[in-house]
């Protein structure tokens, strides 16, 4: 039987720039293969193959995608065996905690024809000068349309009930937890909701709750208390040793828009757009922050007040991710060009050594385990 694919980002492109969640999903693991090179060297490919590989051998995988190419995914772990491999090169660069011991440097650069390449010098230059001040006009254009949300925010803050909103939250957590505390330290890790791709917003919310008996579907308004609520239930989850996928929002990876406790079978998440998901199966549930916590008729009182803010915020995160699809079309230029310059017979060397690598630690594993 086939193994298991949980999908999510670790890095993605925010109003506080491009935000990695990289360290906390590569903990625990003892091998770690950092993949370095130019655009379209193959890193994704190669990644993807061997995820491929042991996903049809029964093993569970885990994609890191990329919040800048839909298409591509930035990291590969089999946490079964800790192992994981990884794009390494900017904006997710890797820092080495063990070099040698743990992490390991993959160079494709040895692969490609530098000649052709130095040929290119000023096309590559000019293209990644281009790129690099596209995501920087998309990042500030995010924080203008966070800076709107802020205001938006404000809205139902002043209209919120926040006693109300404090035995909510209480009541969820005697729900869930009621006394249950384990004798271990809380598992954390954090990834991303979704993201901000150059196609729009994108998210992994059925994947990653497909195996969850019990979903909760938080409905609201801007302000209404739903990360708030989301970070107290993961406190209270860490100090009864509980663990934790923590899922932060991709605009503003301060606030959260999910977290998951797999241990108890309940994920408690975001239910509004860009990630808006209705209750399908049995045990799915909404919990209506806007009407449990909102003075009644804030809408209608504030409508000529939020429908232009409501109108600005989505120009703004429109236009911010035109900027993303500029640096994206821009990318495909620079890989158009790194493409021919390179032997995949090196690259594809370079994937039996780290596949065969990999093999062997199985094996170790299975011999340590009898």
């Amino acid at each position: 039987m086939a193994g298991k694919i949980k999908n999510y980002f670790a890095g993605g492109n925010t109003a506080k720039g491009f935000h990695s969640l990289y360290d906390s999903n590569l903990q625990g693991l003892e091998r770690i293969y950092i993949l370095k090179g130019g655009p379209g060297t193959g890193k994704s490919s190669l990644m993807k193959k061997i995820g491929n590989e042991w996903v049809g051998k029964g093993y569970d995988i885990e994609y890191l995608h990329c919040s800048s190419d839909n298409s591509s995914i930035d990291g590969v772990i089999i946490r079964a065996l800790k192992v994981g491999i990884v794009d390494g090169t900017a904006p997710h660069v890797i820092e080495p905690k063990a070099p040698g011991a743990v992490e390991q440097y993959i160079n494709l650069g040895e692969a490609w024809n530098a000649k052709a390449l130095a040929a290119e010098k000023k096309n590559i230059e000019r293209l990644t000068n281009q790129i690099s001040a596209s995501f920087h006009l998309a990042y500030s254009t995010f924080k203008q349309a966070l800076d709107v949300h802020d205001d938006w925010e404000k809205i139902y803050i002043e209209n919120m009930d926040f006693e109300k909103a404090d035995q909510l939250t209480n009541k969820l957590i005697q729900s869930f937890f009621g006394k249950l505390k384990i004798n271990k330290q809380s598992d954390i890790r954090h990834r991303f909701l979704g993201a901000a791709t150059p196609k729009g917003a994108v998210d992994f919310v059925p994947n990653l709750t497909e195996e969850i008996e019990k979903r909760y579907f938080i409905k609201g308004r801007p302000g209404s208390g739903k990360s708030t609520m989301l970070k107290k239930l993961a406190a209270a989850a860490e100090a009864r040793g509980i663990d934790i996928e923590v899922f932060h929002c991709g605009f503003d990876p301060n606030s959260l828009d999910m977290v998951i406790f797999r241990e108890l079978g309940i994920a408690i998440f975001d239910s509004t757009a860009p990630h808006e998901y209705f209750p399908s199966r049995a045990g799915d549930e909404i919990i209506d922050m806007y009407e449990l916590l909102i003075t009644p008729g804030t809408d209608e009182i504030y409508e000529d007040k939020i429908k232009p803010i409501a109108a600005s915020y989505k120009s703004k995160m429109n236009e911010a991710i035109s900027y993303l699809a500029r640096a994206k079309d821009l990318h495909d230029k620079l890989e158009a060009i790194y493409v021919p310059a390179m032997d995949f017979s090196v690259v594809e060397q370079l994937q039996n050594r780290i596949a065969e690598e990999i093999r062997e630690l199985e094996l170790n594993n299975i011999y340590s385990t009898q």
